[in-house]
């Protein structure tokens, strides 16, 4: 049987602040990775819905006590959003947000599939929303996804109905509403 140290294991998760609290609790030493995806509670709240009851103040909170060995970080995960996210107003308002937190952002620009109603930003406004975010002080670094001709990148489900000619891709945000972390 094959064991991992704790080090090794990131615990990822939309937010939900009390699986957040009790993994802090936990004394497990697991990595966390935060989907954040908005720097705004209202926009969050359409992109994600459980943002309503634990708003981005309650959930950066809980990051803010979550328990760091040195040398590590909290992962910030942003999925970059053509025309809705990916401001350069939002990036400002980025570093500011994790103030105070042992951080690291990880922008992903989104992954496009037919039927989809979101875009993928373009490669010069994606440089630019890191560019400003590092400004801040924060490190943020780009996720470049593989397999998106086929829509198997990182957020697409893609799967196929009757025809192969018609395919379904559902985006992945973060776990459902209501899932315990």
């Amino acid at each position: 049987m094959t064991t991992f140290p704790a080090r090794r294991i990131t615990l990822s998760t939309a937010g939900l602040v009390p699986g957040i609290r009790r993994l802090a609790e936990s004394g497990l030493g697991v990595n966390l990775a935060v989907s954040l995806n908005a720097t705004a509670d209202s926009l969050r709240t359409r992109l994600m819905p459980h943002n309503a009851q634990f708003p981005l103040a309650s959930l950066l909170e809980a990051c803010r006590r979550f328990p760091l060995a040195p040398r590590r970080r909290i992962t910030f995960e942003y999925v970059l959003l053509g025309g809705i996210n990916d401001a350069p107003e939002d990036a400002r308002r980025l570093p500011g947000l994790v103030h105070g937190i042992r951080c690291k952002v990880n922008l992903i620009p989104f992954n496009e599939g037919p039927g989809l109603p979101f875009r993928r930003p373009d490669v010069s406004r994606v440089a630019a929303f890191r560019e400003i975010v590092e400004r801040g002080g924060v490190l943020a670094t780009v996720r470049e996804s593989k397999g998106r001709d086929i829509l198997a990148a990182c957020g697409l489900l893609a799967g196929q109905e009757a025809s192969p000619a018609r395919q379904v891709a559902v985006p992945v945000v973060g776990p459902p509403v209501g899932a315990a972390v």
